[in-house]
């Protein structure tokens, strides 16, 4: 059984972002279908992303950057972030990032 989540953490303040929308797609013949989304939570987890089982395949994980960034106040460079990503096999993905305003980077966690 495969699980996605994530984490998000604003790199430029050193807090968990919380209030960014994520949503995980899959990649299809047809093109990309939505199979999850979500709100980050106040420790920028969303642990409850999708469906409990995924299948193998291709997805992605967009984030709302520009609207966490917008609402806090601040304005971006990248108003929103595509972190695609291959499930293999049944385990737990976790796909974290590290946003600021004009940069992020990303990993697979665990």
């Amino acid at each position: 059984m495969s699980q996605i989540t994530t984490h998000v953490l604003d790199a430029a303040l050193g807090i968990p972002a919380e209030g960014v929308t994520v949503a995980l797609q899959k990649r299809s013949p047809e093109g990309w279908v939505r199979v999850g989304k979500g709100e980050t939570d106040a420790d920028g987890r969303l642990p409850e992303l999708g469906p409990d089982s995924v299948e193998a395949g291709v997805y992605r994980l967009i984030f709302a950057t520009g609207d966490y960034f917008r609402a806090s106040g601040r304005t971006t460079f990248y108003p929103e972030v595509e972190v695609l990503f291959e499930v293999t096999g049944p385990e737990h993905y976790h796909v974290p990032i590290l946003l600021s305003p004009f940069a992020y980077s990303t990993y697979r966690g665990s």
